[in-house]
């Protein structure tokens, strides 16, 4: 798919100013592209094993644990934190199975020969081990790691049989966690419940109806009688919108009720109301690693309006709004995935998931 045929104003950063959308138009969809697939993976390649600079989530039991990364992490010791090289993985080995005939494959199909490997995995698993690990990437990194193992699932290769351990401990804390979270995370970070809830149910949809129904049941008690969403975002700092995240996870949950949910939870949606769900958010400096989380903002604002579109279906009034809200968004982050190290080391997953969903 090629960019929009026109956009509203911009400033110097590419970003729109406008909250008003081409509704009068009919965008022209943007469609993940063998070009788009060797300019991610290339980039996602050169990071996945770079070890430094790298965000510890760590809690120093003792001087013993002040030590490198890699020792504590086998795999996922790269691309500045453990979640962001989680999902790189998740990243590369959907490319490599959706374009296997590219040479970059052949290239991601080695590094997870080597690296996705039961001994590897066992050293991710002792971490868990540790004391004071409970919270260690919750919800978030819990989530991606779930997702990564469901997409190893679908290669003849011997890489998801190796990291089912690991699935299987990040599910059971799911189940640990949610009967007692009273009170949904709503936030535009890392600690978005509706989020990791996504990724979490895709992966439990074939694995364990158990989760999916607890999953299920704790979004009817968090997000059922929501009404009239003002939608306070974005914050100056957020990659995932609270409002549309609900939204998108209610539309999987919901089924054939949906649209009747979604009707009560954002009324004037088909108008552009909330005015700021419309217009991608001003990434002012790319260099500031959480300025830069707002260009993941509008991707993950594109991938959950195509959702939200589709479970609509195509004679929803919200729909073609939707559709070209979301493509207002990836026109805007699109060519900032790479560029930058504080962004480049982790969009190109969010671009994956807005050009391609999660579907396996």
């Amino acid at each position: 798919r090629a960019v929009l045929p026109s956009a509203a104003p911009k400033e110097e950063n590419g970003a729109s100013t406008s909250s008003a959308q081409t509704d009068r138009e009919i965008p022209v969809m943007i469609d993940l592209t063998p070009d788009h697939a060797v300019r991610f993976a290339t980039a996602t390649l050169s990071h996945l094993g770079r070890e430094y600079p790298y965000k510890m989530d760590l809690v120093l039991n003792g001087p013993e644990d002040a030590r490198p990364p890699r020792e504590h992490h086998p795999i996922f010791h790269g691309s500045f934190d453990w979640h962001s090289c989680v999902h790189g993985w998740w990243q590369i080995l959907r490319l490599a199975r959706l374009y296997p005939d590219l040479p970059v494959a052949a290239e991601i199909r080695a590094r997870a020969d080597a690296m996705l490997v039961p001994g590897k995995v066992a050293g991710e698993l002792a971490f868990l081990d540790r004391p004071m690990s409970a919270g260690f990437e919750r919800p978030y990194g819990w989530a991606w790691l779930l997702a990564l193992h469901a997409e190893a699932e679908q290669h003849n290769a011997p890489w998801a049989a190796a990291l089912e351990p690991l699935a299987l401990a990040f599910a059971a804390r799911f189940h640990a966690f949610l009967p007692k979270l009273t009170y949904p995370l709503r936030v535009g970070t890392h600690f978005n419940i509706a989020f990791a809830l996504l990724l979490a149910r895709h992966w439990a949809a074939l694995r364990d109806p158990a989760l999916v129904a607890l999953i299920d049941a704790r979004a009817r008690d968090w997000f059922a009688g929501d009404r009239d969403c003002q939608a306070w975002e974005p914050g100056g700092d957020e990659f995932l919108s609270s409002a549309l995240t609900e939204a998108h996870l209610m539309a999987v949950v919901l089924g054939d009720a949906f649209p009747a949910w979604f009707g009560a939870f954002l009324p004037r949606a088909a108008a552009h109301q909330p005015a700021t769900l419309f217009a991608p958010a001003t990434v002012s400096d790319r260099s500031d690693g959480k300025i830069a989380h707002l260009d993941g903002l509008n991707l993950s604002r594109a991938w959950c309006w195509r959702a939200i579109a589709a479970k609509l279906g195509a004679a929803h009034p919200v729909a073609p709004v939707a559709e070209a809200a979301a493509e207002q968004h990836l026109a805007a982050a699109l060519p900032h995935v790479t560029g930058d190290y504080m962004g480049e080391h982790w969009l190109a997953s969010f671009a994956l998931l807005a050009l391609d969903g999660l579907a396996d």
